[in-house]
């Protein structure tokens, strides 16, 4: 046992050998019961977070930083999500004019055969119906003049509810514009210097006239001929299409194929509706998202006339999706596009269990992934660790050490004891105070 040193006896009294430092004085209570204020020093700090670490202190607990990253949320996934779903609704609104901006193609009345092809209109295809003026319609007889067409026709394809009743829209091309007159006739101005009759290559006729021709005050039937794919003649009888202006509408596969030549359908001989007035019109179609409306077709029951390539084309595109999310995710990982913090525990991990090699110049996993090299923003593992320092100069240089190796970039939260606990088992341990002093 060590004898205590009076506080009387001088200095030179006691020999080296019989020093020893005087423990740290607690420091009286006040009559309160609480200890008196101590003013904080950064090597106070030090101290206390050191004890912490080795198991001292009140609590024995290390109290680490708390980062908060949206991204680590529960809800940061389907929050993201939704944003992007509402993006890209107010785009398409934006583009389009309308609401909703996106209608389905529920029947084969725009396909050219019962074959699904790419960029025309098939059943299941999703359609953008962009709002326009009436002057901007190109109907299939202007637009056979100065060559536009749309989705494998001339002309615009509009989308329109029949008779003016909101529902849901028709979408069939527009193939030429009527003008009412009070007296019942019609006129054609679109018609105007084409070839007509029985001419060669005529374009029109109409049973009212003598000569076929004509584009003024027209009554009985109006033949239009050569149209679509199937080059079909299309009688239009202007005595049961309505009272009012509009256009005559009709699908690119309505046809009669019974006939020769093979007769079109029009709307208005189908009764499906009367001339289609501008305010009937919901837009026009200007773009498209094919297969991806077979899966409300389904859900409904009125996928039938979905042809069978589209169910393919849609399996692919879902399979093909799928495959790029995986591997833009393994390429960013890969390349390092996450956290210091999280890699710096991964490796730490992964040196616990012994799946690391024990050879410091060896190829790290981050270094043999490397293929985006000048979006890579972490050091090197060798620049980032340093020696470890001796016992005599670890407890006035741990502070310091602490922060230089803390990695660059934002921190990634921890809140549990895992990550301390495991510095704990890297950090050589203290000396004690004792021995230091002796």
């Amino acid at each position: 046992m060590r004898a205590r040193r009076s506080r009387d006896a001088p200095d030179d009294e006691q020999g080296e050998d019989d020093e020893e430092p005087s423990p740290r004085a607690r420091p009286r209570r006040s009559r309160s019961g609480r200890g008196p204020v101590r003013s904080w020093s950064a090597s106070a700090g030090d101290e206390d977070e050191e004890a912490d670490e080795e198991g001292g202190g009140l609590f024995h607990r290390r109290h680490e930083r708390v980062y908060f990253r949206a991204r680590d949320s529960f809800y940061f996934e389907p929050l993201v999500a939704l944003a992007i779903i509402l993006l890209l609704l107010v785009s398409l609104w934006a583009f389009t004019q309308n609401w909703p901006p996106v209608y389905v193609v529920e029947s084969n009345s725009m396909q050219h055969g019962g074959t699904d092809q790419l960029g025309l209109i098939n059943t299941g295809d999703l359609v953008l119906a962009q709002r326009i003026a009436s002057s901007q319609v190109t109907t299939y007889i202007a637009g056979s003049e100065n060559g536009y067409s749309t989705y494998g026709e001339y002309g615009d394809v509009l989308l329109y509810n029949p008779r003016g009743v909101a529902g849901t829209p028709i979408i069939h091309r527009a193939l030429i514009f009527l003008d009412w007159n009070p007296n019942g006739s019609f006129d054609a101005p679109s018609l105007a210097g084409l070839p007509c009759g029985s001419s060669a290559g005529a374009v029109y006729d109409v049973s009212s006239s003598p000569s076929g021709c004509g584009t003024v005050g027209l009554t009985g039937v109006l033949t239009l001929h050569n149209i679509g794919w199937q080059s079909a003649s299309v009688a239009i009888p202007l005595g049961s299409i309505g009272h009012a202006s509009g256009y005559v509408t009709m699908g690119d596969n309505n046809f009669d194929s019974s006939t020769t030549p093979v007769s079109g359908i029009t709307d208005q001989t189908a009764h499906l509706s009367d001339l289609v007035q501008p305010g009937w019109i919901v837009g026009a179609a200007r773009g498209m998202v094919p297969w991806f409306g077979s899966v409300k077709l389904l859900l409904q029951g009125n996928a039938q006339e979905v042809p069978s390539q589209s169910w393919e084309f849609l399996g692919l595109t879902l399979v093909g999706l799928v495959l790029a999310a995986m591997g833009l995710h393994y390429v960013l990982r890969a390349e390092g596009v996450e956290d210091p913090r999280r890699k710096l525990e991964d490796e730490e991990e992964a040196e616990e269990e012994g799946e690391e090699d024990d050879d410091e110049d060896a190829e790290t996993p981050s270094d043999r992934h490397r293929w985006l090299h000048p979006i890579r923003t972490w050091r090197e593992r060798g620049d980032e660790e340093e020696e470890e320092p001796s016992s005599e100069t670890h407890a006035g240089s741990a502070s310091s050490r602490r922060h230089d190796a803390a990695p660059r970039g934002r921190p990634r939260p921890s809140v549990g004891r895992r990550a301390a606990a495991r510095a704990r088992r890297k950090r050589p341990r203290r000396d004690d105070p004792d021995d230091d002093d002796a």
